[in-house]
């Protein structure tokens, strides 16, 4: 298991998890969102190789619509 922190919250998730798989888990759509990986904005292209480390700090911000 690896320790991260998530929208400021402190999870366990499964080792060798994917920024993709995690955002599948959340059911959260990749052209909605953001994400700032330990600071650093991630590229969308790096989402499915790029995998979860111990201790890695990920924000994820939501595009939302409206008038």
């Amino acid at each position: 298991m690896a320790k991260i922190q998530l929208n400021g919250k402190k999870l366990k998730i499964q080792t060798n998890l994917s920024i993709k798989s995690l955002l599948k888990k959340y059911k959260l759509k990749e052209n909605k969102i953001a994400i700032e990986l330990n600071g650093t904005i991630l590229p969308k292209k790096l989402y499915k190789t790029r995998k979860i480390k111990n201790m890695d700090k990920i924000e994820i911000v939501q595009f939302i619509g409206g008038g």
